[in-house]
């Protein structure tokens, strides 16, 4: 495989370089990456290479119509560095302006030594329901858009992509009127082939959001419900070979959560027994807040449970992963306030108050003091916040002295939201955390920081 330029291995290794505490994923959470924004690769399938891993997605940060097909690189699945877009918005053509491209994969071609691009192609009314390929010589470099078409003729809605131990590669696609079919591709990944499974539903019982994952020698595919950008109850099926034998569909996630508000993108194996589930929890009526729902799968046999956590922490091989850390809670309220930062009432905050005019023209300003940490390294630090805004707010966040990062907190109404800070901490009881404003700009009503202890 032909790999990342020096430049991005560089930016994803000094990230990586430094002990990790416990750094963890938070289901549902403002997730910055190191430019400051909120993570912008929704609908998103990953794909891994010399230890890396890539994910590519949606950028949404403009709304419903395609903007780019973003790439982000990591190495512990939780710090993600933007690298570039594989595609982005043309003048004219099915890359132009008012246009849907929705989830984007990526998989490589052993033969011709490609990485090739699938995604979902159409118009702004979800009138021409067709596919879309492009290739690349980079995982995450410029790809030559090839055409979009209906695979063997029919209509394709939601879309992923498998590709099988034996190198073969498949399209999972989903239309109203055939279903859901797994479809076998040519030897250069680039057209279909045959239909080599289908599933037509009826009724309630139709799925879309297709991925699927191989672990041993069962083959598990997982769907969502076809309830729109709303969330179900997710569900999957199991076979030992692709064209029969296939389960009946069930539940994974407990009854009632639909499926902690999310929807299938993805399924990352991380070992020939474990692997992790990756959904979208959208929100649709403003897509660029949408935030990501990664939970560890509980697979014993052919049998899939998945249970939810305010956070996790995935160990350094991924096929395993440890429970939300011991914390400790401390008060925005309690914190020393700067600038014209003041209480706010907040009848959901912790303790009825939250601490709020953070930044603006009065530059207001919290400083929390005596923060413990049992061991040197960096760790997550969940910041409680609101944003009564339709967009995000930014704060710039100070550990130690240091000269801070950006952060951003996306809307958030009612319940306090979690914002995601990676950072360094000292052993002890003496590290400092400021939040102050980014600019001339509001940052978030602070409820409280979630710091790990241990």
């Amino acid at each position: 495989m032909r790999c990342p330029s020096l430049a991005v291995a560089a930016a994803v290794t000094a990230l990586s370089g430094v002990v990790t505490a416990s750094l963890q994923i938070v289901p549902g959470g403002t997730w910055t990456t190191p430019d400051g924004e909120h993570l912008q690769a929704h609908g998103a399938g990953l794909i891994q290479v010399n230890g890396t891993y890539y994910m590519i997605g949606e950028d949404k940060s403009g709304g419903h119509s395609f903007s780019n097909v973003n790439c982000y690189a990591s190495t512990d699945l939780v710090q993600w560095t933007y690298v570039g877009a594989l595609l982005s918005r043309t003048t004219s053509g099915d890359l132009g302006p008012n246009r849907v491209v929705e989830r984007p994969k990526v998989i490589y071609n052993d033969r011709t030594r490609k990485y090739v691009l699938w995604m979902h192609m159409d118009s702004s009314n979800y009138g021409e329901a067709r596919v879309a390929v492009a290739t690349g010589d980079i995982v995450c470099g410029k790809y030559q858009y090839l055409r979009s078409f209906q695979p063997l003729g029919r209509e394709s809605r939601d879309m992923g992509l498998f590709k099988d131990d034996d190198g073969k590669g498949y399209l999972l696609t989903e239309d109203r009127k055939y279903g859901l079919r797994i479809v076998a591709l040519s030897d250069d990944f680039t057209s279909p082939t045959t239909d080599v499974f289908s599933w037509k539903l009826e009724g309630g019982n139709r799925v879309e959001a297709p991925a699927m994952v191989k672990l041993g020698n069962t083959y598990f595919m997982f769907a969502s419900m076809m309830t729109g950008w709303d969330a179900n109850e997710n569900q999957y099926t199991t076979s030992t070979n692709l064209r029969s034998g296939w389960s009946s569909w069930r539940k994974f996630a407990d009854s009632g959560t639909k499926t902690y508000n999310s929807q299938t993108t993805y399924i990352l194996k991380t070992s020939e027994n474990s692997a992790i589930y990756m959904g979208d929890r959208w929100m649709k009526d403003n897509l660029m807040t949408s935030t990501y729902v990664w939970l560890p799968l509980s697979i014993s046999g052919t049998s899939v449970t998945m249970k939810n956590f305010v956070s996790w922490v995935p160990t350094s091989n991924f096929a395993s992963w440890q429970n939300p850390p011991q914390e400790t809670t401390y008060e925005g309220e309690k914190a020393r306030y700067g600038g014209k930062a003041r209480d706010v009432s907040c009848s959901t905050c912790s303790n009825k108050i939250t601490a709020g005019y953070i930044g603006g023209p009065d530059k207001g300003s919290i400083t929390f003091t005596g923060i413990r940490s049992d061991i040197d390294g960096m760790t997550t630090i969940r910041i409680k916040f609101l944003n009564g805004d339709s967009s995000p707010r930014y704060a710039n966040v100070r550990v130690n002295g240091d000269g801070g990062r950006k952060v951003a907190f996306l809307p958030a109404k009612g319940d306090p939201a979690s914002s995601t800070l990676h950072a360094r901490l000292k052993k002890g009881s003496d590290n400092t955390i400021v939040i102050e404003g980014w600019g001339s700009g509001w940052g978030p009503d602070v409820d409280r920081l979630m710091v790990p202890v241990q």
